[in-house]
């Protein structure tokens, strides 16, 4: 892990059990601590200090660095998957060929968010809490 990553907070819906599988996905990765999560439904989220409305937050992912950066959309995946010691799915999702496909697939999530949720969110949730 390089030494000079800065901390990433992100902000995710709590909401949504997809986005619930991918947070907890991140945090049992997050042994260097360089991630924190806020759900946006939470008394922990303050639209005013952060700067990003709550409908802002829920149509995009959110993450800040420590030095206050906000980052948004697709381009918060690989900066997570960094500091979560994720460096392939890191690697891909800078791709800058695959940006353009990588956007069209995250804006078609982002606006369906919760129909795919509900249809897929539960078995995401089920397969990172399955333990072999």
């Amino acid at each position: 892990m390089a030494p000079n990553l800065q901390t990433l907070t992100l902000f995710f819906d709590g909401a949504c059990p997809l986005c619930q599988a991918e947070i907890l996905f991140l945090s049992k990765r997050n042994g260097a601590g360089l991630l924190n999560f806020v759900d946006i439904n939470s008394a922990h989220y303050d639209p005013q200090k952060i700067g990003i409305t709550c409908e802002q937050a829920l149509a995009a992912m959110y993450g800040q660095f420590a030095d206050g950066t906000l980052i948004n959309g697709i381009s918060v995946f690989p900066e997570a998957y960094r500091r979560a010691r994720l460096p392939f799915l890191a690697w891909l999702f800078s791709r800058k060929l695959l940006q353009p496909a990588l956007k069209v697939a995250y804006n078609f999530f982002a606006k369906n968010r919760s129909l795919i949720s509900r249809l897929l969110g539960p078995s995401a949730l089920w397969l990172v809490n399955f333990k072999i």
